[in-house]
C-alpha cells in the first residue's frame, strides 16, 4: 500500500510540475486517480513539505513549493 501511495504521489508531483498550481479536481482529472488515492498522495507530498494547500470557494488549490 505504501508503495502505491508513493507512486501516486509521483503522478501528482509530475502533474503539478507541468502546471505548478492546480485544483484538486484538476489533479484528479490529470492523474486519473480516485478520491482516496489523490488525498493519500497529497498527504504524502504535504508531509514531505513539497506542497502549499489553499482553500478556495469550492475546491483546494495545490501548488508545488
Amino acid at each position: 500500500m505504501i508503495e502505491i501511495i508513493g507512486t501516486n504521489a509521483g503522478l501528482v508531483w509530475n502533474a503539478l510540475n507541468a502546471a505548478n498550481s492546480q485544483t484538486v479536481k484538476a489533479l484528479k482529472k490529470a492523474t486519473k486517480l480516485k478520491d482516496k488515492e489523490i488525498y493519500a498522495a497529497l498527504g504524502w507530498l504535504a508531509r514531505e513539505g513539497k506542497l502549499n494547500l489553499e482553500a478556495s470557494e469550492d475546491d483546494v488549490v495545490v501548488t508545488l513549493l
